[in-house]
């Protein structure tokens, strides 16, 4: 059952990116051009998301589990470290560079949009290098 509405979930969030145009990256560099050809839409499809997840989250934890699970999964790590801010600045830089994030990505590759075939793989690789970089184990030497 948690998979089929896993599913069916991952699919209207694919639609809804298609239909906002955010599956575009022209329309993300856009924004991003300030001084040049800025559109303002993705600020509104923003926007939507915010008002949205804050009304659905009212909603959701009013219920004692979720619909799909046993128990809520709520991150226990808050601390704002070395490691968040690093890792939000090669998102954004990412983001401003390629015009994609990881649900657009995706999503336009069934689009056949030739710049997420390039995206895609660095994602994945920058991904595995993150997970490997967090499970090294750090060798201390003594004299």
């Amino acid at each position: 059952m948690s998979f089929i509405v896993n599913l069916v979930l991952g699919l209207l969030f694919g639609v809804g990116l298609v239909v906002s145009g955010m599956s575009d990256p022209a329309k993300v560099l856009n924004f991003l051009d300030l001084f040049g050809t800025w559109d303002p839409s993705l600020a509104f499809v923003m926007g939507g998301a915010v008002i949205t997840a804050f009304i659905g989250y009212r909603i959701v934890f009013k219920r004692p589990k979720p619909v799909a699970s046993a128990s809520f999964h709520l991150p226990t790590h808050v601390d704002i470290d070395r490691r968040i801010l690093v890792g939000a600045a090669i998102f954004g830089v990412g983001w401003g560079l390629g015009g994609f994030c990881p649900g657009p990505a995706l999503t336009a590759t069934s689009l056949g949009a030739a710049g997420a075939y390039a995206f895609l793989p660095m994602m994945f690789l920058g991904m595995w290098l993150a997970r490997m970089a967090a499970t090294r184990k750090v060798v201390t030497t003594t004299t």
